[in-house]
């Protein structure tokens, strides 16, 4: 493709997305398609000789679309949003047009340092403490997801742990790994890839009312496996949980992290983003004086396309020494000299894709003021739609609520638990089978809820009292 075919078909490419965010409401929310349908209807073999690129934009049409379920869609609400802008999309075509590979700062200086600067200001934007601006001892970097930002968490604490034996002469011993029943379950598999083992991780109760960590039963196992002979090597807080936005004590795990020389990760992945509002950086309490590692996922609810997630550590010493490893062919002199950050030691593959650009490219665009604007017309429009619930009797809403979550159930009247939950998940169903909208749910105290899940670029008032007329009727 030559650059002025390129210029053509990219012209359409862009027209063609154009069109698609301007129409997206024509769709159903929730593919239609049936297990098979899309595959049955493309090609079972490759083409032989090149096609014009008008004809994958026609199958994009014609085979691809009915197939995919539109996140961007204003009347998405089945999971934590995954904002898609402009602005992100477009730092995502620089990215793929530049075709950096930034495995080390030699590779493309701009790649790596730009990041720096990327990272600090997005901490800066959520009040974090000084410690994890890259100019520092910490510093952030962009992983694909919270799951490897995780894995790399567990990493680093298992080095420190160890004193560096794990990664040169392998586990020996058992090592402790401490979540919740609410923490996600990148976790335990984080947990499994580094070789502790889901034996090895404990599950720490939780306050029956607000499903936050309870830190009286962490310090119990905690002291049962130290009397045991293990290592307790991390505990994760959680601040916004996936199944409800719970919220841990982080200030309360962190004091017991610090006596007994545990590793606190805190896994803001969704709800971290909201801190870039002043009035809701309480939800950090305690991240500054105590956690050794933070993410979160502008790729949610901070107007940022999938994939960003900025990691930070307060310490990047033990994730660096957990991770690098340099064959000949990448030494260089910038390395050599120990003033560059190479950020293939702060991640699991040694490849990385320019992402900062998308970061970059949102910031500018919307401004502080624009993104805290997204985040508090996203909470807004979910207590007023957690309104509607409470005051309609046929309805019980879960509180608290304090982002851009409702979790809710209809009332089934001389039914039981049991019989209650498959005819609330049949209504689910139901709601998304009709494209209308589309909803998902979780199981708390054994009672499924449905999630509604706001914080859409597109998602306006309408949207949301359009859903719930829909919940109504369909009940």
């Amino acid at each position: 493709m030559s650059p002025e075919e390129f210029r053509e078909h990219g012209k359409q490419v862009v027209d063609w997305i154009a069109d698609y965010l301007s129409t997206i409401e024509s769709h159903p929310v929730r593919s239609q398609a049936l297990p098979g349908e899309v595959r049955a209807a493309l090609p079972a073999h490759p083409p032989e000789h090149g096609e014009p690129y008008r004809n994958v934009l026609d199958d994009l049409e014609s085979l691809v679309l009915p197939g995919v379920t539109h996140w961007q869609h204003p009347s998405f609400f089945a999971y934590f949003p995954a904002n898609a802008t402009g602005p992100a999309i477009l730092g995502d075509l620089l990215s793929a047009g530049l075709g950096v590979q930034g495995m080390v700062w030699a590779t493309s200086p701009a790649c790596t340092e730009l990041e720096t600067v990327v990272v600090d200001w997005l901490a800066e934007l959520l009040g974090l403490p000084d410690g994890f601006r890259t100019d520092s001892a910490g510093g952030g970097v962009i992983q694909d997801s919270a799951s490897s930002a995780s894995l790399v968490a567990v990493l680093a604490a298992l080095h420190r742990a160890s004193s560096g034996s794990v990664g040169a002469e392998g586990i020996d011993g058992r090592y402790t790994l401490y979540v919740s029943s609410q923490t996600h379950s990148a976790l335990e598999k984080a947990g499994r890839i580094a070789g502790i083992g889901a034996a090895n991780v404990r599950v720490v109760d939780v306050d029956k009312a607000t499903l936050a960590m309870d830190v009286a039963h962490l310090r119990t196992l905690v002291e049962a496996d130290l009397a045991a002979g293990a290592v307790p090597t991390l505990v994760c807080a959680t601040i916004g949980t996936t199944s409800t936005t719970a919220i841990d004590p982080v200030a309360e795990i962190g004091g017991l992290c610090r006596e007994y020389g545990i590793w606190l990760h805190v896994d803001a992945a969704y709800a971290g983003v909201a801190a870039v509002c002043p009035e809701l950086r309480w939800i950090n309490d305690g991240v500054a004086e105590y956690a050794d590692s933070y993410a979160t996922n502008p790729h949610k609810w901070l107007l940022t396309n999938f994939d960003c997630t900025v990691l930070w550590m307060a310490d990047r010493a033990p994730m660096v020494d957990a991770l690098s490893i340099l064959p000949e062919f990448l030494r260089n002199s910038a390395t050599d000299s120990g003033a560059v950050i190479d950020y293939r030691d702060w991640q699991v593959p040694l490849g990385r894709r320019f992402r900062a650009l998308k970061l970059w490219s949102v910031i500018r665009w919307y401004g502080a003021e624009g993104l805290r604007a997204h985040i508090r017309d996203g909470i807004a429009l979910a207590a007023e739609f957690a309104a509607l619930v409470r005051a309609d009797p046929g309805f019980e809403l879960r509180e608290p609520h304090p982002f851009g979550l409702a979790c809710f159930r209809p009332l089934w009247t001389d039914l039981d638990r049991e019989a209650a939950n498959a005819k609330t998940l049949a209504l689910m169903e139901r709601l998304n089978d009709s494209g209308s909208l589309y909803l998902s749910h979780t199981k708390v105290d054994g009672q499924v809820l449905l999630r509604m899940a706001i914080g859409g670029p597109a998602t306006r008032r309408q949207h949301v009292i359009e859903a719930w007329e829909h919940i109504r009727a369909a009940r």
